[in-house]
């Protein structure tokens, strides 16, 4: 089994042990409210920087920024299950998005 193959099997195992009364029923409803999850995961995750210019910095942790990023992982894992795609899936769509922007990127975007 191969690494995503792995984290998706452990996600999985990880939906199965939650209570799933508050989850929202429709797929629809999940992957809602999967966004706002990662939205609020990687505003923690930017809180941990020092993108408040007018403030005086302060030490990186970057232990606490692993572990924000590891948590907008989960969402994201779990929000690739929703919409029913397999680490397959996630590598032929990353693809032709790279590919995209690779072009954009190349045009001058």
């Amino acid at each position: 089994m191969d690494t995503l193959e792995t984290i998706f099997s452990m996600q999985k195992e990880l939906a199965a042990m939650m209570d799933q009364s508050r989850y929202p029923k429709d797929a629809e409803g999940r992957v809602s409210a999967l966004s706002t999850a990662i939205i609020h995961e990687a505003v923690e995750l930017q809180r941990l920087t020092n993108w408040k210019w007018w403030k005086k910095p302060t030490g990186f942790d970057s232990a606490s920024a692993r572990e924000e990023l590891i948590d907008i992982w989960h969402f994201v894992v779990q929000a690739s299950i929703e919409l029913g795609m397999t680490p397959a899936d996630i590598l032929d769509e990353y693809r032709k998005k790279n590919k995209v922007n690779r072009d954009r990127q190349n045009s001058g975007y």
